[in-house]
């Protein structure tokens, strides 16, 4: 039996070279830190508790004094903690006002989305963290994401699978939870196609069909801007200079 493959930090080190494309034009995190005292959402462990492979963790330390080790501060997020494999752990940075680009995880330059794996076992696409959906904003506007990010996110991915099956597995799972969920809540599930396009799967049937951005769902405070306006209001946060919501068309 050959030798079962090893994730190295020099496997991140080319992940981090092939993945620094931007989300979207939009500065997305402008939206979110009105509701979330001041802080985007994807850069706080209030909110999200980043988790890495040790291997990313021991590069990200060589090149670095912006992360630490995450210390869970309440029950949930000890369980968090509690339940990683033993190959991972939970890290924290200095907040989003130190970021350093250059030296952001993986997971902070996916968030909010993952590789979707569809029933036949094909990375298809980018689909959501649903936990998220009333807290994110990119997830109720999808269609602001820009082609680059999504090429080298595919890019990235399917180097990761190739060098660590094992995050397939993980990821694989982890679509198979989506539907699952998504098929209780009897909601299609939204993805962005690994070639483009705008699409919702219908998790029983696993059908694929294509959209347009207005026929995204949208949650919570962005279901519009007037919802998005009071909530910033309730949070006694301020608005941005511009309050509509984007309504680019997907490349």
């Amino acid at each position: 039996m050959p030798p079962k493959p090893r994730v190295l930090p020099e496997h991140f080190a080319e992940l981090y070279r092939r993945f620094q494309a931007s989300i979207s034009r939009h500065d997305c995190g402008r939206w979110c830190a009105p509701l979330n005292g001041g802080s985007p959402i994807c850069c706080s462990t209030q909110d999200a508790v980043p988790v890495v492979h040790r291997s990313e963790w021991k590069l990200l330390k060589s090149r670095s004094d912006l992360w630490r080790p995450f210390k869970p501060y309440d029950a949930n997020t000890r369980q968090i903690v509690d339940s990683l494999h033993s190959s991972n752990c939970a890290i924290e940075c200095k907040g989003a006002a130190f970021c350093e680009r250059d030296n952001r995880s993986l997971a902070c330059r996916a968030f909010p989305f993952f590789p979707y794996i569809d029933r036949k076992g094909d990375f298809i696409g980018l689909s959501y963290y649903w936990d998220f959906e009333d807290r994110c904003w990119v997830i109720s506007n999808m269609q602001i994401v820009e082609s680059g990010f999504r090429h080298e996110f595919v890019a990235a991915f399917e180097y990761l699978f190739s060098v660590d099956p094992e995050e397939y597995d993980t990821y694989k799972q982890h679509s198979a939870t989506m539907r699952r969920v998504f098929s209780r809540r009897r909601m299609p599930i939204p993805l962005i196609g690994r070639e483009g396009g705008l699409f919702k799967i219908m998790p029983k049937t696993a059908k694929l069909l294509p959209i347009t951005a207005a026929q995204l769902p949208k949650f919570g405070p962005y279901k519009s801007a007037r919802a998005y306006a009071r909530a910033v209001r309730e949070a006694e946060g301020s608005l941005p200079d511009q309050i509509e919501l984007v309504a680019d068309a997907a490349e």
